[in-house]
């Protein structure tokens, strides 16, 4: 699965977001595969994903809670390693 590493808009972002954990749940790319992607988008793109240590309102109304509940769990893993 190709991902691009920077967006220009956060509903771009939350459409690959979206895209990224329906192929994991789909069984098309590993656990591995949906860290990786999570984690370069999120760090290409922070200012698009959070603000005020919280998601952006167009990431809820797109992604909705289940996703940015795996979203959250890969950022904090990352920030945990380092």
């Amino acid at each position: 699965m190709k991902v691009k590493l920077f967006y220009r808009t956060q509903r771009e972002v939350a459409i690959a977001v979206n895209n990224i954990i329906n192929a994991y749940w789909e069984e098309v790319i590993t656990e591995e595969e949906l860290i990786n992607n999570l984690e370069a988008l999120y760090i290409n793109n922070e200012k698009k994903i959070v603000k005020n240590n919280d998601f952006t309102t167009v990431l809820k109304q797109q992604c909705g809670k289940r996703r940015l509940e795996i979203v959250d769990r890969v950022i904090h893993m990352q920030q945990d390693l380092k």
